[in-house]
């Protein structure tokens, strides 16, 4: 049975690619364009009743949140692909760890930054230029964090690839692409060998 993932074109839907590919999981794109507000419909709202994106389908199983998807494709199928939840007790919990750092640190600011400089006009409001410089600068001190981790480790887990660093993948390629604030990675030795991984 082919994994059906909603609204693949967006950040968080794409953490869930990449987890599906790096464990090797065939997977069908469903689109959903937010800009036309389809995540509103009331089809969508049966599969996520908050209206976010993603949504996977698998089978008769339906589970939303990129991060609770991640972690149940990492488990069904540890033994497939690539072991993204660590080898031992005390690798999951740094795994964990991370990707707590990742939703609750990381994510508010790239999030903020994300939808005030690429998406605020085609959402109908004005990027808040405080909320930017603010976002800026509080992510700085994440990625001082993260600089500092990193300087001990090759990843943020350990010495292996785990879901604490795929889970950073989609927004921080908006970060360097996109958004146009490379240098945030890049001025930082051991966060920028660690995204060049």
């Amino acid at each position: 049975m082919v994994v059906k993932v909603y609204g693949t074109a967006y950040a968080s839907p794409k953490r869930v690619l990449a987890c599906l590919i790096e464990k090797g999981i065939e997977f069908e794109a469903v689109p959903v364009d937010l800009i036309k507000g389809e995540h509103r419909s009331p089809e969508y709202l049966k599969l996520q009743p908050f209206g976010a994106l993603p949504v996977i389908q698998d089978g008769d199983y339906t589970l939303y949140e990129s991060r609770a998807i991640i972690r149940y494709y990492a488990e069904k199928y540890k033994s497939q692909g690539t072991d993204l939840l660590g080898k031992s007790i005390e690798e999951r919990g740094l795994v964990e760890q991370w990707l707590e750092v990742e939703a609750q640190n990381f994510h508010p600011h790239i999030y903020n930054l994300t939808l005030h400089i690429l998406f605020a006009s085609a959402l109908g409001f004005p990027p808040d230029e405080k909320v930017i410089k603010e976002s800026e600068e509080k992510l700085g001190k994440v990625l001082d964090v993260y600089e500092e981790r990193l300087s001990k480790s090759k990843y943020l887990a350990g010495d292996f690839f785990s879901l604490a660093d795929l889970s950073h993948l989609p927004f921080t390629q908006y970060l360097v692409g996109p958004i146009n604030k490379e240098y945030m990675i890049r001025s930082r030795k051991h966060v920028s060998a660690w995204g060049s991984d």
